[in-house]
């Protein structure tokens, strides 16, 4: 599809720190081409019911360091069906558009794949906190909000370091650790727990208690929320071994601010590949950093399967958390 007259642009799925800096990229790289842009509000659910808003240099200026999305997201049960498939494909072709940019997690590629097999060429580009994109190294926002939970966690550790106190610091991640794990190592943890890896609580008081020996008088355990809620094992730790843990949830802060540095890059790089592949005939693929290049694997890599957690980082939490 190398004569591309048209596009479009949606954010799906969880609002992620870079969203606006890959709709930004992704809008002035197609601008730069020729190419006229459109923006749909309100992800999938705005597709059906084609809220289309045109995109142009300007309307994507001054957006680039803004949290959130200026497209709005939402999730959209309808959309899981077929005949609204077929109404959100009808839609675009209605409008002129040729190619489309879905910017979300592997739920949002799914959706963007079948849009893929009704005659639409799209382009999926990771944004999630989570980096449980199977495929790319990084997704857009996950260091930003490694950035903002560590603020949170350093922050705690005065306070348990003051009064002698253990904090357990539940973060996101549904059913991904990778969030957990980078705050834990980053923020000198004593133990971290995730869904990838089988949680014993007797493991864990053996450590509190190990560490204690060792002369710690206080200890931070940083949860992820798909695992247990915070508040559940506080009270097994409370029961099992008496110790007084105070409980923090860092909730939907993680996915506010403006995005670091590390993914305002990222999102730019990944905008403008995006726009450069559709123009030239590629669909079905998402953007993906692997080793620091830029690469264009298949939507359904993100599906096909699951992204491992670092064994390194998961051991280092074990020596160095003592």
């Amino acid at each position: 599809m190398a004569d591309l007259k048209k596009i479009a642009i949606l954010t799906s799925g969880g609002d992620s720190p870079g969203m606006n800096a890959a709709t930004r990229a992704a809008a002035r790289t197609a601008i730069a081409r020729g190419i006229e842009v459109v923006g749909i509000m309100r992800g999938f659910e705005g597709l059906l019911e084609g809220d289309f808003r045109p995109l142009g240099a300007r309307d994507v200026g001054g957006i680039i360091h803004r949290g959130g999305t200026i497209l709005q997201t939402a999730r959209s049960s309808r959309f899981m069906e077929s005949e609204w498939q077929d109404r959100a494909a009808g839609n675009l072709l209605e409008a002129g558009v040729e190619g489309l940019v879905v910017i979300g997690g592997d739920g949002s590629f799914r959706g963007a794949d079948e849009l893929s097999k009704r005659d639409i060429a799209v382009a999926g580009i990771p944004g999630t906190i989570d980096n449980d994109i199977a495929g790319t190294d990084l997704t857009i926002g996950f260091r930003t909000a490694v950035e903002t939970a560590l603020d949170a966690v350093m922050r705690l550790r005065d306070t348990a370091s003051s009064h002698d106190r253990l904090f357990i610091v539940e973060v996101m991640g549904r059913r991904s650790g990778f969030l957990a794990l980078d705050v834990a190592v980053a923020g000198g943890a004593e133990a971290v727990i995730v869904p990838e890896v089988q949680f014993t609580l007797g493991k864990l008081i053996d450590r509190l208690h190990e560490a204690r020996r060792k002369g710690k008088t206080h200890s931070l355990i940083v949860l992820a929320e798909g695992v247990m809620p915070a508040q559940d094992l506080r009270d097994r730790i409370q029961d099992t071994a008496g110790y007084d843990a105070r409980v923090t949830v860092l909730g939907h802060i993680q996915r506010g601010g403006s995005p670091c540095a590390v993914d305002i890059i990222l999102a730019s790089r990944m905008g403008s590949a995006a726009v450069d592949a559709l123009a030239s005939g590629k669909s079905g693929f998402m953007t993906a950093l692997r080793d620091n290049n830029i690469d264009l694997p298949e939507l359904s890599v993100s599906w096909e399967s699951k992204k491992p957690l670092d064994p390194e980082l998961m051991r280092l939490v074990e020596v160095l958390g003592l």
